[in-house]
């Protein structure tokens, strides 16, 4: 996909992104979860008790994808090293990001109504700079013109 094409696919609501830890014993957890695409990061929220979160503390080398089933079937993969940009405990200086998470795959009044039912549960705010990490994005071919092999 084009740089262009590629935002446009991760600004869609409603994707999910799964991502691939490592836990402890060296196995693989993978674990689909809401995000947020803006400023070129993935942005991604684990709850305080959430066994990803244990895994990304201890080593934050991960493996996200988003992609569709149907239609164009778009796909990303992107690996890398997630950053802590807020830790437990932060949760009011980022809480219009959780929220605009949320906006994505809720009306806005189910998102505020979560955000409030789940205030107690401290998250902590991940992000994955996609310029950092090592992306590969593809599609099917369905636009009109396109050759089928050239993609």
């Amino acid at each position: 996909m084009t740089t262009a094409e590629l935002n446009e696919f991760l600004e869609e609501p409603g994707h999910l992104l799964r991502i691939g830890t490592i836990d402890r014993g060296g196995l693989p957890r993978v674990v689909p979860i809401w995000f947020e695409f803006s400023d070129g990061k993935l942005w991604f929220t684990p709850r305080a008790r959430s066994a990803w979160l244990d895994d990304l503390r201890a080593n934050p080398a991960v493996c996200c994808t988003i992609d569709e089933s149907t239609g164009e079937s778009r796909k990303l993969v992107a690996r890398g090293h997630a950053v802590l940009e807020h830790d437990l405990g932060d949760d009011e200086v980022w809480r219009d990001r959780y929220r605009s998470i949320a906006c994505r795959y809720t009306p806005p009044q189910f998102a505020e109504a979560y955000i409030q039912d789940t205030i107690e549960e401290p998250r902590a705010l991940y992000s994955l700079a996609l310029a950092d990490a090592e992306t590969s994005t593809w599609r099917m071919p369905f636009r009109q013109g396109e050759n089928p092999l050239a993609l």
